[in-house]
This record gives C-alpha cells, sequence and structure tokens, in this order.
C-alpha cells in the first residue's frame, strides 16, 4: 500500500469517528440540559402530587367534589384547544410520524392530573410524566432547530428524563421509551440521550429529596422446579389480568362516549360513579395512585378483591375523561393481586405481590428489558430468577393487547415474523 493509499485508509477510519465524537459531545450537552429543566419540571410534578394526595387524605370530603372537577378538566382542555388531545398515545405516534406535541400538553396534563388526584380519581403519575416528558422534548427541539429525526430522540430524552424524576427509577426510564414505541424494535439510536437525561433528571430529584418508592424483598425461596412451576403459573395469572385491565379501559372510553355524548356530562357521570363506588366500599383505597396499598401487599394483608376493585375505579375515571397515568394502577392490580395468589401457590406473598407488579406493568405497556430493570430498581437483585421467569410468560401470554393503541407491535412476540400492527 502507497502512502497515498494509507492516508485515504486513515480518512476513512478517522472520519465516522471524528463525527460521532462531535455528535456525542452534541448529545452530552443537550442531555444534561434536557435532564435538567425536565428533571425540575418533573421533581416540581412529585411534590404537587404528594401535596394534592396529602391533602385528599387528611379531607375526605373532597371526593365529593370530584363531578366538578371533572368539569374544570374538559374545560380546560377545551379553551387550550387541545380536547381532541389523546395522551400517551399522541407522543408515542408523534415519534412514529412528523407531527409535533404542542408545548400546551406539558402544563395541561400536570394541572389535570393534580385535580384528578386531589378530588379522589383513580389513577396514576407515569402516563402524566411520559407526556409531560414528550411535550417539553419536542418544544426543546423545536428551540434547537433539531431536524424532524432528532426530534423524535428529544422527545425519548424528555420521556425518559420526566419519568425519572417522578418515580426515580433512572434505568428503567431510561429503556422504556426507546422500548415502548415499537414492540419487537428498540429505538437505540436514542440510548445516550435517555441515559444521560434520566440520570441526570434522577440525580436532580433526588438532590431535593425526591425519593423512589422501593420494596425490598428478602424474603426468598430456593429457586427449584417445583417453585419455578409455582412462578408461572402466577405470571400466567398476571398476563391474564393485564388484558382484563386493557378491555376494561379500552371498553370504558368506548362505553362512555358511546351513550353520553357530551364530554361535559360524561366526565360528570364518571364522578358521580367513582364517588358512589367510593361510599359504597366505605374505603379511599381505590382513590388516587394507591401506593399505600401497595405497599401492604409486602406485609401480606390486603382484600381479596382488591384488584378487580382497582380495575374498575381506574376504568371508571380514565374513560370518562379524567387525566392521569395507567402505570401505577397496574402495579395496584399486580401487586394486590400476587399478594393473594402468592399463598395459594406457595409463594411468599412479598414476592408473589413484586413479581406481580413487573408482570402486569409487562403485560399492559408490552416493555420486558424495562420490565426487568423496574424489578431490580424497586426489588432488588436477589430476586432475578422469579422476576424474569415472570415477565417472560406474562409477555408471551398477554397477547397484543396494550394500555396505547398507538403501540406497534413490528414483531410477532411467538414467532421470528413480521406484523407490523397496533395493540388492541
Amino acid at each position: 500500500m502507497n502512502f497515498k493509499d494509507q492516508i485515504e485508509h486513515l480518512k476513512t477510519f478517522f472520519t465516522p469517528s471524528v463525527k460521532n465524537v462531535i455528535l456525542l459531545i452534541r448529545w452530552l450537552i443537550t442531555a444534561v440540559f434536557t435532564g435538567l429543566l425536565v428533571g425540575a419540571v418533573g421533581t416540581i410534578f412529585y411534590y404537587t402530587m404528594s401535596f394534592v394526595t396529602g391533602c385528599r387524605t387528611a379531607h375526605p370530603i373532597l371526593i365529593y367534589l370530584l363531578p366538578f372537577a371533572g368539569l374544570l378538566i374538559i374545560f380546560l382542555y377545551r379553551v387550550s384547544g387541545q380536547y381532541n388531545n389523546t395522551g400517551t398515545n399522541l407522543v408515542l405516534s408523534s415519534i412514529q410520524s412528523d407531527n409535533h406535541i404542542s408545548v400546551k400538553v406539558a402544563p395541561l396534563i400536570l394541572v389535570s392530573t393534580l385535580i384528578t388526584h386531589l378530588f379522589g380519581g383513580s389513577a396514576g403519575r407515569e402516563g402524566a410524566a411520559l407526556q409531560i416528558g414528550g411535550s417539553l422534548g419536542d418544544f426543546l427541539a423545536q428551540t434547537f432547530h433539531f431536524d424532524e429525526k432528532d426530534k423524535k430522540l428529544m422527545i425519548m430524552c424528555g420521556m425518559s428524563a420526566c419519568f425519572s424524576a417522578v418515580f426515580g427509577t433512572p434505568m428503567a426510564a431510561a429503556v422504556f421509551s426507546m422500548e415502548v414505541i415499537s414492540v419487537g424494535i428498540m429505538h437505540y439510536s436514542a440510548l445516550v440521550p435517555c441515559v444521560i437525561s434520566s440520570l441526570t433528571a434522577s440525580m436532580l430529584a433526588r438532590h431535593f429529596g425526591a425519593m423512589p418508592e422501593v420494596f425490598p424483598i428478602t424474603s426468598l425461596p430456593a429457586l427449584t422446579a417445583l417453585t419455578v412451576g409455582q412462578t408461572i403459573l402466577a405470571a400466567a395469572a398476571f398476563a391474564a389480568i393485564s388484558v382484563v385491565f386493557c378491555i376494561a379501559l379500552h371498553l370504558s372510553e368506548h362505553t362512555y362516549k358511546k351513550y353520553i355524548v357530551n364530554p361535559y356530562l360524561r366526565v360528570f357521570v364518571g364522578g358521580l360513579i367513582v364517588v358512589l363506588l367510593t361510599l359504597l366500599l366505605h374505603t379511599t383505597d381505590y382513590n388516587g395512585a394507591g401506593m399505600p396499598m401497595i405497599a401492604r401487599c409486602f406485609e401480606g394483608s390486603v382484600p381479596p378483591w382488591a384488584f378487580m376493585m382497582k380495575i374498575i375505579f381506574t376504568a371508571a375515571t380514565l374513560g370518562a375523561g379524567f387525566k392521569g397515568g395507567e402505570i401505577v394502577p397496574s402495579f395496584f392490580i399486580g401487586a394486590t393481586l400476587g399478594c393473594v395468589i402468592g399463598p395459594i401457590l406457595g409463594l411468599p406473598a412479598a414476592l408473589c405481590a413484586g413479581c406481580g407488579m413487573v408482570g402486569v406493568f409487562c403485560g399492559v405497556t408490552n416493555s420486558p428489558i424495562t420490565s426487568l430493570l423496574i424489578s431490580f430498581e424497586l426489588f432488588g437483585f436477589e430476586g432475578m430468577p422469579y422476576y424474569l421467569i415472570t415477565i417472560a410468560v406474562s409477555y408471551m401470554l398477554s397477547g397484543y393487547y396494550g394500555l396505547y393503541s398507538s403501540q406497534k407491535i413490528i414483531y410477532s412476540k411467538t414467532r421470528t415474523e413480521y406484523i407490523d400492527a397496533h395493540t388492541h
């Protein structure tokens, strides 16, 4: 090889490497900035959620105002021009297409979720965090004049940051936004932005005292053929209930819209239903996100019907037009079901509650890698074989159902074949 050929060879080797280094520096700066900004908003959301939850707990009478709170939510979305907003589906579809997310979405979903929780609606917070992060990520992409491809990375970057700040699981948050878009394909191009923004947001949130919920599971049985079989049976139950939850949410929304056309009347009726259910059961365990009940599952004491009640409360709330997330309710459903069936199957209630949380989460989001990372961050690594088995079985048996109709199933769950279909 002559000198000229050697120079050309070096150019071929170094030019892509230099470009990648420049790109890395660019994304490091952008992701840190996004993590700080979105993480700050997420931290504010975390504390305001804690505040309104405390208010509701201290003043149970607020539940009677839930129907009127729903009217306010519908009004806010109408006057802001976001009445047709499809929530988290809008965020997912914006990554799949060239559509933009209005920056109005962030304050709207934040305020509306706080209203829902303050007055006793049954909903989570992580779905709202995804919308806040996605909206702010899109806004930053437009501010920095990013092209359409980088805009999609910025939306995922923002989603990871806000999820991480609100829930305190940076590993899972980094991967979730890449995994949930298209089942069977991971958007690895967003790996650096999502990882850095997630960790930045997590560190910021912890600096200001926003600590994650953790449920250490210390009592674990030996891994044997029997316990593996017991875990598989439990995982099948978690997959089945995840399908029931998805169907209930979609069916409730369809039924409300079919029989009550006016959105104001619809949300008012939905609020009344939640109020009546609360009065009939003489408990507020199923209002709000339900974290106290989840904590009780790891002590082995919950009503055997709790998981079904949470499905009914959440479907009645979100289907009517109230705002919030579906992820914490899925944790609630999985934990309470696991706590009940664990002893029946011969597994510790706490272990089965943890498996239920990640099993149902996996079933409704179709995100097995995120589910595994969440299990490590919430429960520790010691029970890894049980979480892994649960997630694998739940992923397969939950079929093509999901919380988000915009989520695409690119490859079959059971065969090496391309299907490119949306979830049910």
